[in-house]
């Protein structure tokens, strides 16, 4: 018996009346179709294509004809979805986000969020710099607090504008627990849609995950 393969879409992008997709499905329907008319005229008499399998072949044709339409629909529901995130983010813009990041220091304090181990009797603050070196450390109460970072280092001189990392190291009689980066209030700067994701970019430069923010405030609101 011969059976005609199912005619292979391939996936386009595009929306409206007379897309790309369209053209496709229909370039390719049609083609199936006269292979089909074809394979029943010059069928072997001998052994005629069963009509249950000429059935099979449509209904086959038109679930992946279906299943087209069904991902451009999809496709576009999605770029409707991250255009409604983007219009909501872009209220973002101007606010502080706190988010576990690097914050550019240009001369102005910089709110950290501190949340040592909960069974630390000692915490300290840890900040370096963009090559990794520590430039400032210094103890914190051991409680969740946000603190002020002056952007001064361990012998109180003021250091250079700039990106700075901060990390939360915990204690307890004197042993090591933990060494975890800390959350900063950062000035968000754009909102943007890239590589399928709404992201935030950072006064400074950093581009963070927008998922990865943990709360939104005005500025000064410390």
């Amino acid at each position: 018996m011969n059976v005609l393969p199912t005619p292979t879409i391939q996936p386009a992008y595009g929306s409206g009346s007379g897309s790309g997709s369209d053209r496709v499905i229909n370039s390719d329907f049609d083609t199936f179709l006269k292979m089909l008319t074809t394979q029943v005229e010059n069928q072997d008499p001998l052994d005629p294509i069963k009509s249950e399998d000429c059935a099979t072949q449509l209904a086959q044709s038109s679930a992946v004809e279906q299943q087209t339409k069904t991902n451009d629909l999809l496709e576009a529901l999605n770029a409707q979805f991250g255009q409604m995130g983007m219009a909501e983010l872009a209220n973002w813009v101007d606010m502080e986000a706190r988010v576990a990041a690097p914050a550019s220091f240009d001369g102005g304090a910089i709110s950290v969020a501190a949340s040592p181990v909960t069974t630390a009797n000692r915490a300290f603050l840890v900040v370096r710099d963009q090559s990794g070196v520590t430039v400032d450390r210094r103890e914190i109460p051991v409680t969740e607090a946000t603190l002020e970072w002056d952007g001064r280092d361990s012998d109180n001189t003021e250091l250079p504008k700039g990106l700075y990392a901060f990390e939360i190291e915990s204690q307890h009689n004197g042993d090591f627990l933990d060494t975890k980066p800390a959350e900063v209030y950062v000035p968000v700067t754009e909102a943007r849609n890239q590589e399928g994701g709404t992201y935030l970019v950072l006064r400074g430069g950093t581009v963070v995950d927008a998922g990865a923010v943990r709360a939104i405030r005005e500025p000064n609101a410390a």
